[in-house]
């Protein structure tokens, strides 16, 4: 493995706690992101995944990357090399679907906060093997939902997670319920055609859920 002095565990927490929702973004014309920004962060969300699933994500990153108290970080990173492009972009954090001794090892050398997927039990030990003890929960719904969680939870009590993956803002609270869960990742925030005012009062409501 890589020398991690550069990496903080307790850095992703800070991230995972900033906000109950991280709206999971795809960003297709990264001319808009920024106000998309403004409207998320007034609304009380934060903390902001844009996943590299589109040619416009890494210039929306450095767009919102302009809103004063936004958290701007990279989602669906699967390799090193995105993970590079990523932090050259400005990216606070990392998220990833899944880990790989690779990935896991280029995320902890590049000391940005890094939240791995995991679907089981593998997944964890291979993280907390790596000295990773915050993971995101995906699929959360098609990995087995909130009866899964619970029983992973068990024999790995030091760890926390971000479920993501089919929740919504009706059962966002019974995952947040759960000691183990310090946030959820939500798609439903921004939906695909969502006005500024429309993606302002999803956020609004998702950050209530902090009460």
């Amino acid at each position: 493995m890589n020398d991690t002095t550069n990496f903080d565990p307790l850095e992703i927490q800070r991230v995972m706690k900033s906000a109950p929702v991280i709206p999971v973004l795809v960003v297709k014309d990264a001319g808009k992101a920024r106000e998309q920004a403004e409207a998320l962060v007034d609304g009380g969300l934060k903390v902001l995944e844009v996943t590299l699933r589109t040619d416009a994500a890494l210039e929306a990153i450095k767009r919102m990357n302009l809103v004063p108290g936004a958290i701007v970080g990279a989602g669906t990173v699967v390799n090193a090399r995105q993970l590079e492009e990523a932090q050259g972009a400005g990216s606070e954090f990392i998220v990833s679907p899944g880990l790989t001794p690779a990935l896991g090892d280029a995320a902890l050398t590049s000391g940005l906060p890094f939240l791995p997927g995991i679907a089981n039990a593998g997944d964890i030990m291979l993280g907390l093997d790596m000295g990773l003890t915050h993971f995101k929960f995906f699929p959360a719904m098609a990995a087995g939902g909130i009866p899964a969680l619970k029983a992973l939870s068990g024999p790995f009590g030091q760890a926390k997670f971000c479920p993501t993956g089919g929740i919504t803002l009706e059962t966002a609270p019974e995952w947040l319920a759960l000691p183990q869960v310090l946030c959820v990742g939500g798609s439903w925030i921004v939906p695909d055609g969502a006005s500024l005012e429309e993606i302002n009062a999803n956020a609004r409501h998702a950050a209530a859920l902090a009460g």
